[in-house]
């Protein structure tokens, strides 16, 4: 079972470990300081019933719906590239005095969009459902396989909360206009790559 535990919670942070749209937005709101703990919190909850339904075997819902992962596909890409436009435009317009004053959206404007990163990812449903759940079939004992998914949901929980509440750490670096025009390039660069990998 602790074997089960420790294969778990390394798969599942080395899975979100990477930079990708969702980890991007976690970091920027936590330079920002605004809305960290329920925005990390959606985006740890997501993963664990991601990891939930790939350990309990998703694969029977896409077995009966085949077109669901061209759907998802097509939504992602269409609103990575879509975010990506956004960022790369406030970056050239470069009006930051509400950033530096620490304003962001409001609450569940930063929710809804952090679950469109979540939900509208195929590549979440790659890592959680497809190679979380395709790892977990390695362990037959009812409970090795909770003591592996409930590890793998605990690096979703440590990684977004250490991501978030961390960010705060790199503030003395984002204190002018500058330097946050240069991160939301960043981004939106990172957007747009992530949204022609989907595509191609």
């Amino acid at each position: 079972m602790l074997n089960a535990g420790f294969t778990g919670f390394v798969t599942g942070f080395s899975l979100i470990l990477a930079i990708g749209a969702q980890n991007a937005f976690v970091l920027r709101q936590g330079l920002l300081r605004a809305h960290v703990f329920w925005l990390c919190l959606l985006c740890a909850v997501s993963d664990a019933v991601l990891i939930a339904a790939g350990v309990a075997g998703f694969s029977i819902v896409v077995a009966q719906f085949p077109a669901l992962p061209q759907i998802m596909t097509l939504g992602g890409a269409a609103f990575l590239a879509v975010y990506g436009v956004l960022r790369i435009h406030a970056a050239w317009s470069g009006d930051y005095a509400l950033v530096l004053a620490g304003q962001s959206a409001g609450l569940w404007t930063t929710l809804a969009t952090a679950a469109a990163f979540t939900w509208l990812n195929p590549h979440v449903y790659l890592d959680t459902i497809g190679l979380v759940g395709a790892i977990s079939t390695n362990y037959a004992a009812p409970d090795q396989k909770t003591a592996f998914a409930i590890s793998a949901m605990a690096a979703s929980f440590v990684f977004f909360f250490s991501l978030g509440y961390g960010a705060r750490f790199l503030a003395p670096l984002m204190q002018s206009a500058r330097a946050w025009r240069r991160l939301d390039l960043l981004i939106g660069l990172v957007m747009w790559a992530l949204a022609v990998k989907l595509l191609v």
